[in-house]
């Protein structure tokens, strides 16, 4: 996978290798391990073995000397990983909240006004990413579609297209959920 050999054909054909995967099967077996049990969802491992991996590249890339430990310093990194997706989502949920509180309504009560938030943030946690960021910079940080754009670096026409699919992703949702 990141196996790459370097090959001299002087002297009796010795093999070295310039780059090596950083993680044998056992540590990454162990990585997946610790990242299960802190409760990252089975799809998102690959991701979370990954960026073990690259932090580990990244490290040796430096200059910094490799971990006395590498499987215990990669379970340390997973662990800190897993810590980063349950804050990610946090925040998503926190974002749907504040979302969902900005929709005026007529004469809210608090369990309407929690499972509206809650429905927003569960139709935000299924969007695209691309998505889901033009929609929070549009309705929550109420930025212009121009300003989006130039924000993102993408036509103002690719950001009225996502914030049309997201709005009309996020409807259905809430319609389908019979919140709206």
């Amino acid at each position: 996978m990141l196996r790459r050999k370097a090959r001299r054909d002087q002297g009796g054909g010795a093999v070295q290798d310039v780059l090596d995967d950083p993680l044998d099967a056992a540590q990454e077996r162990r990585v997946r391990a610790v990242l299960a049990l802190g409760g990252v969802p089975q799809a998102d491992l690959p991701d979370g073995v990954q960026q073990v991996r690259l932090r580990l590249l990244e490290r040796a890339a430096s200059g910094r000397e490799a971990p006395r430990d590498v499987s215990a310093w990669a379970a340390v990194v997973a662990s800190n990983l897993a810590m980063d997706w349950h804050r990610a989502k946090k925040r998503q949920e926190r974002l749907g909240e504040r979302l969902a509180s900005l929709r005026p309504q007529e004469h809210p009560s608090g369990e309407d006004t929690s499972l509206l938030s809650l429905a927003v943030a569960q139709g935000l946690d299924e969007l695209p990413d691309a998505q889901r960021q033009v929609l929070v910079l549009r309705f929550f940080a109420d930025l212009p579609v121009r300003g989006i754009a130039e924000e993102l670096g993408i036509p103002e026409g690719t950001v009225k297209s996502r914030l049309h699919t997201a709005v009309r992703a996020l409807r259905a949702r809430l319609h389908e959920d019979e919140v709206v």
